[in-house]
């Protein structure tokens, strides 16, 4: 019975982190991947896209917070709204978990230009996942820069905060 307690007590923590680490990575990726999606449609098509945090799944939500899902869509018009006739591309359902994902300035939205910009953002901006616990040691983030680039940090690196 020692033995099977001790080996617990050593398996459980490592679990625990094994377990966090996968999932985290898992959202955190699951948005870069949706962002590059965005940004390749609106070089491949030659017209803007915009990915945006979407509760619905039909409509963007106008909130910088992310976790409650996201879509990605052919925004002709480039006024990060869907309008009739403007095709629906991804949709990202809200996280299982308890994790927040919440974006720096309040941007709710991003459109990608035929050229493969983000349009209209005030420099680069960060898209900060945290745990439930708010540990640090899980925080990841997303970074956009104005000219189209993507790139994840830990916390401390950056903004990534």
């Amino acid at each position: 019975m020692v033995v099977v307690g001790i080996l617990f007590a050593i398996t459980i923590p490592s679990l625990k982190y094994f377990g966090t680490t996968n999932r985290i990575s898992a959202e955190v990726n699951g948005l870069l991947g949706d962002m590059q999606y965005a940004r390749m449609q609106a070089i491949q098509e030659g017209q803007t896209v915009t990915i945006c945090s979407s509760s619905t799944g039909t409509s963007c939500s106008a909130s910088n917070s992310w976790q409650n899902g996201w879509i990605v869509f052919m925004d002709t018009n480039g006024n990060q709204t869907v309008d009739a006739g403007e095709t629906v591309l991804r949709v990202q359902s809200a996280f299982s978990s308890t994790d927040t994902l919440v974006a720096s300035n309040a941007i709710s939205g991003v459109t990608f230009s035929r050229e493969g910009f983000a349009l209209g953002l005030p420099g680069t901006v960060t898209l900060a996942l945290h745990d439930s616990t708010n540990n640090h040691a899980w925080t990841r983030c997303l970074a956009v820069s104005i000219v189209g680039q993507l790139t994840t940090q830990v916390y401390g690196a950056g903004n990534c905060t």
